[in-house]
């Protein structure tokens, strides 16, 4: 009788849950967009890519992505002239959200180039704020050396993966 009460808690419990389909926004609805911070746990990533948003942006910006030079997040001439351009379509488009992701080259340790990863994000993301986008429109996180753009461990595929992309979600 006792297994018979603790497997029907356990199922009445399991079907209080709901399912994740009940969470998915529907294209006609609003999405719900808050931050408690700018910077995002791997863990915690349920941003949705737009696609369509992602091209719109770099045909009116001219790309999406940033680059720096070794073991630096400093902006440079061109850096900043890509993300004012960005920032002018994301004040432009005020329905969608960005999720600005630092990225580093493979060398050095998985810890550094996350911290690196991180402020180049950040020094994006604070340009682009300084522009007018609104912080609460931008998440931040740091991919490290873990999702090279280029193979290859010679200076041209470096410098193609020290990079910050920016990135249309909802």
């Amino acid at each position: 009788m006792k297994k018979l009460l603790l497997i029907s808690a356990a199922t009445l419990a399991l079907a209080a849950c709901g399912s994740k389909d009940d969470d998915v926004i529907g294209p006609s609805e609003t999405p719900a967009y808050e931050t408690p911070s700018n910077t995002v746990a791997d863990n915690d990533l349920d941003l949705v890519e737009l696609p369509d948003a992602q091209a719109a942006l770099i045909a009116a910006a001219g790309s999406d992505t940033i680059y720096f030079a070794t073991d630096q997040y400093n902006l440079e001439m061109d850096a900043r002239a890509t993300l004012e351009a960005q920032a002018r379509w994301l004040i432009a488009n005020p329905n969608v959200n960005a999720s600005i992701e630092g990225h580093a080259d493979e060398r050095g340790t998985r810890e550094y180039n996350l911290g690196l990863g991180e402020r180049r994000a950040n020094a994006a993301r604070e340009y682009l704020a300084s522009m007018g986008v609104p912080n609460n429109r931008m998440t931040v996180i740091s991919w490290g050396k873990e999702r090279p753009v280029a193979l290859g461990s010679n200076e041209q595929a470096y410098a193609q993966n020290r990079r910050a992309v920016t990135v249309i979600v909802r």
